[in-house]
């Protein structure tokens, strides 16, 4: 499966998820990220929907391996599908957390 996604660089870190069925979500980019290892692009999602809920509340983020088309406005997201990349990804997303935190 491959989420379509389109993002305008003029609208800061966000991006309109649209899924099989053509719903549309809206969803902030925490940050990407390349890795040598994979040679994939990487992006970490906050759904927006998510800041109008209590800070207690769990939020799920959503990470993809993506590629740009050429003209960069839009592209194509891809389901990290190994547990090698989850434990990478994992990993960079602790890191950026604790960098947050700090």
């Amino acid at each position: 499966m491959t989420d379509k996604h389109e993002h305008n660089h003029d609208e800061e870190s966000y991006i309109t998820l649209v899924d099989e069925e053509g719903n549309e979500a809206l969803h902030q980019i925490l940050f990407t990220f390349e890795s040598d290892d994979f040679g994939k692009k990487y992006v970490i999602l906050f759904p927006v929907s998510a800041e109008d809920e209590d800070e207690d509340e769990n939020v799920e983020l959503q990470a993809y391996s993506y590629e740009e088309s050429n003209d960069e406005m839009s592209g194509a997201l891809h389901p990290i599908e190994t547990e090698e990349e989850w434990d990478m990804v994992e990993e960079v997303l602790g890191t950026f957390i604790q960098d947050e935190n700090m």
